[in-house]
């Protein structure tokens, strides 16, 4: 259950500083998660990375590995969500820190950026994966990004589709935004806020 911050949509129009996750929030979801559980072997019921870190020092590098490659091979067929660059495009004129926080590999986001055409709006240095802090639910990587940019969790949000994006901005003490766009309502009560799509954010920070 989420805490007692005000969840009126117009308290985002205060907020400085915006974390992303990348897959299926900005991009559209193409991981077919069991399907890599079953190429490197592992079991249903755990995360792929959870399942990685409980092998020994030598498999868990060989899973790694093979994890990039399958990845990396999904790049080149990802697409951003509708309204992803817009909604970008308005938080950095209105001088807001954007940023990435991703359990894909930072080199997968930085080219999944580059192929959807969102690169451009973020600093490289500000786009984390999962070689970059600890994976989420742990608040490591929003709490990195906000000591770099000397931002406050009251000014702050993480917006993404799944609990544990929903998990680290609880635990780092942020706004939090469910994209829900397939409407499962499913994590709808560990959010401060749900949408739908992304222009639900055009419409409540009055982008045009």
């Amino acid at each position: 259950m989420i805490d007692t911050i005000d969840t009126h949509p117009s308290t985002l129009q205060s907020v400085r500083y915006w974390i992303f996750d990348m897959d299926g929030t900005l991009t559209h979801a193409i991981h077919d998660f069991d399907a890599i559980r079953d190429e490197l072997g592992l079991p249903e019921g755990r995360t792929i990375l959870e399942s990685i870190a409980e092998r020994p020092a030598d498999e868990a590098k060989r899973l790694h590995e093979r994890l990039q490659e399958i990845e990396w091979e999904l790049v080149q067929h990802t697409t951003a969500q509708p309204g992803a660059a817009r909604l970008l495009e308005g938080l950095r004129e209105r001088d807001c820190r954007l940023g990435i926080l991703t359990r894909n590999s930072r080199k997968n986001a930085l080219e999944t950026l580059r192929v959807c055409g969102l690169l451009q709006y973020f600093h490289e240095v500000d786009v984390l994966g999962r070689d970059c802090a600890a994976p989420k639910p742990h608040p490591d990587g929003i709490q990195l990004l906000l000591n770099r940019w000397d931002g406050v969790p009251e000014e702050s949000v993480m917006i993404g589709d799944y609990i544990h994006d929903l998990e680290a901005g609880r635990r780092a003490g942020v706004k939090t935004i469910f994209a829900d766009y397939d409407n499962s309502l499913t994590f709808q009560k560990d959010a401060h806020f749900t949408i739908h799509h992304l222009h639900t954010l055009h419409d409540w920070l009055g982008l045009s």
